[in-house]
């Protein structure tokens, strides 16, 4: 049996919940077909600590494929991410309260790593099926981004193993009172259904724009 990695995160920022571990817990023990099964996995919204989870739930499961979830309030759209860049500059501090400001996630990395993810193809079949998708280029320097660049730091000698980065919305609980949008959790499940094998089955990324002007 293969293994696809989800993880999604705790709440921080005084929320009480993370719409990422929300939907990716939904999705443990799921099987995509007869050979392949999700396992989900909470990391800690710390700097440090949340690459060493992750580590150590790549070492045990040996995942064919590794997607990490994460909240970003304020998006209108599931975000697939293509760069993580290897800078942390915290806006706020993290649940460990730690606030490093133009740290490297890694002393002596690269300076960025791309997905190793289709994710025109995964947006493209969102979008096909009424679910607001997007790709982005960039994915902040919070731990959403630490744990993106750690991720493919990890498995940098490990080219079968295609790993990236999705930022979700706010679920619509977190968005009372705030003026921004949000997305139902259950959307954000039934989308990684439907992703998730575009992810393992597509060998070529579609050559189509995903481009920003700004």
């Amino acid at each position: 049996m293969q293994t696809i990695l989800l993880t999604g995160f705790e709440p921080f920022g005084g929320e009480q919940s993370n719409p990422s571990w929300l939907a990716v817990q939904q999705l443990d023990g799921y099987q995509l077909d007869e050979e392949v099964q999700i396992v989900s996995r909470q990391l800690s919204c710390v700097f440090e600590k949340s690459q060493q989870e992750l580590k150590t739930a790549i070492d045990e499961l040996k995942p064919v494929l590794v997607l990490a979830v994460g909240q970003a309030g304020g998006r209108t759209e599931l975000c697939f991410e293509k760069v993580a860049i290897n800078f942390i500059d915290a806006r706020i501090a993290d649940n460990a309260g730690q606030q490093p400001a133009g740290a490297p996630v890694v002393n002596d990395g690269p300076t960025a790593y791309f997905t190793t993810l289709p994710i025109k193809a995964m947006v493209n079949s969102l979008k096909q099926r009424g679910i607001p998708a997007a790709v982005s280029y960039t994915a902040g320097t919070y731990v959403c981004n630490t744990v993106f660049y750690a991720l493919m730091h990890q498995l940098k000698d490990k080219a079968k193993v295609r790993a990236g980065f999705l930022h979700i919305p706010y679920a619509p609980q977190q968005a009372i009172g705030k003026a921004v949008a949000s997305m139902p959790v259950d959307m954000v499940v039934n989308a990684l259904k439907l992703c998730l094998p575009v992810a393992l089955q597509t060998t070529e990324d579609l050559q189509i724009a995903a481009g920003t002007l700004d």
